[in-house]
């Protein structure tokens, strides 16, 4: 009987024991702290790219009048129209006959020391025009000149032909004879030769029976 009691006592002391244990180890769990959550990285922001500032595009010379004392009332581009037919100046550059520039473009396209009209010229000039048939007709100019330029009284530019160019209608580089039949334009550089002085600039052309002009340079 006092043995069995005695185990009875030792089984219940061991429960006791086993118990105390396990709470112990419970309650350490319990207790033990969460590691600190790690810290993300702050991203540095990048710097802003510096934009490039835009190139302002030169100017386009469209002539060098001023040179010549001729200030002008218009700005080139220029249209004058009649009967259908209308020429626009783009460009005009007078050049002293003999300057590197003239002779440059005479020598490339055979132009001639004088033109029909005009002997010992003094100037050498050349244009960049376009010209457009908006008429129902065919227009040429091979039995007569549709345009004229003019810097003084009755001295008008006299038309430079290009002898690299004979026989060639509607030439882009260097303008003789064109044919435009209706709703055909031509962009084209044009030749002229002059020795006067220059008082003002006027475009004249005449069409179909009609006449127009533009002063672009009124009277000085």
């Amino acid at each position: 009987m006092k043995k069995t009691t005695g185990k009875a006592i030792l089984a219940a002391a061991m429960m006791v024991s086993m118990m105390s244990v396990q709470t112990g180890v419970t309650e350490a769990a319990v207790a033990t702290p969460k590691p600190a959550a790690t810290a993300k990285p702050v991203v540095t922001a990048k710097p802003t790219a510096t934009a490039k500032p835009t190139a302002t595009p030169a100017p386009v010379m469209r002539d060098n009048l001023s040179k010549y004392g001729l200030k002008k009332d218009v700005e080139l581009p220029v249209t004058v129209t009649a009967g259908g037919l209308s020429y626009t100046l783009e460009k005009i550059m007078i050049y002293d006959f003999n300057s590197k520039e003239a002779t440059t473009l005479r020598n490339t396209y055979k132009y001639g020391s004088e033109s029909g009209l005009v002997a010992n010229p003094k100037y050498f000039i050349w244009t960049k025009i376009t010209i457009k048939n908006n008429s129902k007709k065919t227009v040429d100019n091979l039995n007569s000149q549709k345009w004229n330029l003019s810097f003084k009284g009755l001295s008008s530019l006299d038309p430079a032909s290009s002898f690299s160019r004979i026989g060639k209608n509607n030439d882009t580089s260097a303008l003789n004879r064109f044919v435009l039949k209706p709703g055909q334009a031509l962009s084209t550089y044009q030749a002229f030769m002059y020795k006067e002085g220059f008082k003002y600039f006027l475009i004249e052309l005449s069409n179909d029976g009609q006449y127009a002009s533009k002063y672009i340079v009124e009277d000085l």
